[in-house]
Formats: structure tokens, sequence, C-alpha cells
């Protein structure tokens, strides 16, 4: 029969089992974190080294192709344009502002025409630029409709009313294509946008670091379940000297 001292320390390792499975997990959990950002890191620096093309070429394979400078030509609808919240720029609080943008061969986009600072207050629109009329030709980096906020979002409406549009979701814009692009700059000079949207950084960031820690995690309960089994041994050897 299991004495109640043997019941203690095989709960006692049971614990430190399981601990010890978790931070192996987070271990590598952190680990595939930081190849993944390896890897779309090495995808974004290739991509936005390669000459422009024409997005008729690439549209097809957009998912492939994110990152990639694009020209097109088009018109921008003033009367179709959304304020993305949350936006910062040199750590001032600001909007994307999102046109959409119907290509000469019909496809419509959306097109990001850069950063702009916040209004007064939360009802009252910020300055944007114009924008421009007739068929212009624009520069652009592809991007994924995954990049979007998920879900639907609030956005203020560009015209001067300060009303609020709630829940307007630019991924399911009428007939919209499944990707965006990244405005950098155009046929007229007021296309280029004084606060273009940024690359992210190309950091690799901490993964490696913290997966090594929780390795180190791991090791310290090793070490902590020695520790309390050799107070658990001398204090039974004290027990029975006592007892004898």
């Amino acid at each position: 029969m299991i004495r109640s001292g043997e019941k203690n320390a095989i709960l006692k390792s049971l614990i430190a089992i399981v601990l010890i499975a978790g931070c192996l997990w987070a271990s590598q959990w952190q680990f595939h974190r930081g190849e993944d950002r390896k890897a779309r890191n090495a995808k974004i620096e290739a991509h936005i080294n390669i000459p422009a093309v024409d997005l008729q070429t690439l549209k097809s394979s957009a998912q492939a192709n994110e990152w990639r400078t694009v020209t097109t030509a088009g018109s921008f609808n003033a009367d179709e344009q959304i304020l993305l919240r949350n936006r910062y720029f040199e750590g001032k609080y600001g909007y994307a502002v999102l046109t959409r943008f119907t290509t000469t061969t019909g496809d419509s986009i959306w097109v990001d025409r850069g950063w702009v600072a916040a209004g007064a207050s939360a009802t009252v629109a910020p300055d944007t630029p114009d924008v421009p009329q007739g068929v212009v030709s624009i520069t652009a980096r592809l991007r994924l409709d995954s990049s979007l906020p998920s879900g639907s979002f609030f956005a203020l409406p560009i015209n001067r009313d300060g009303a609020l549009i709630s829940k307007l979701n630019a991924q399911s814009g009428s007939d919209s294509e499944d990707y965006y692009l990244d405005l950098i700059s155009g046929s007229l000079p007021e296309l280029t946008p004084a606060a273009p949207s940024q690359i992210p950084s190309l950091s690799d960031g901490p993964h490696l670091a913290y997966a090594v820690q929780w390795i180190l995690f791991a090791g310290l309960v090793v070490y902590g379940r020695y520790l309390i089994r050799k107070m658990d041994l001398t204090s039974g050897e004290v027990l029975a000297s006592k007892e004898l």
C-alpha cells in the first residue's frame, strides 16, 4: 500500500512534469513564432526591392505577391472614403484614409492614401487630402485584405457634417477586390502622401529569447523538484531518527 508521504511525492512529481511540459510547449510556440516572423520579414524585404510591375500581372496571385510594388491607372471616387481609427505617425494619433479606386479595366480597389492627424474631437473629421479628378496613374504596394482590421469597425465620414458611420466594413464593400493598395506616388504631385503607410519593422523580435527563457523556466522546475525531494528525504530521515 502506498504511504501518505509517497503519495505526496508522486503528486509533486506529476505537478512538476505538467509544469515542465507547459514550459517546453511555450518555448516551441515562441520559437515557431520567431521563425514565422523571420519568413515574413524575408518576404517583405525581398518583395519591396522588386521593380514595379503592372497590377494586372499580379492580381490573380495577390496572396503570393503582397508588398510588391505595382502600377495601375483609374479614377478615385471622392464619395466613397473611410477613415480607419487607431493609426499613428511619429507618435501622433490619427487615421488612415482609404478611398475607393476604379481601374480602367473595371476593378474596384480600396487605396490607402496615407495618414492624417485626428480632428479636434472624436466627432470632427480631420483634414484630408483632396481627391484628384479624372483618370490618374498610381504606384502603390499590393496589400492583402487580411491586413485590414478584421470584422466591422467604426469610421468617420469624410464630409464635414461630423456624423459617425457605424460598422462600415471596408472588406465587404460592394464589388471590391480582396486586396488593397498602399499609395506611394502617382501621375500628379498631390498623389504622393505626406505621411504614407509605413513598412512594418523588420526586426526578428524577442521570440528566440523568450523560447530560451521558457527552457530555463523548465530547468528551474527540475531543480526545484530536486530541492523539494531532497528536503522531503532529509525530513524523513530526521523523523525516523527521532522515532528510534
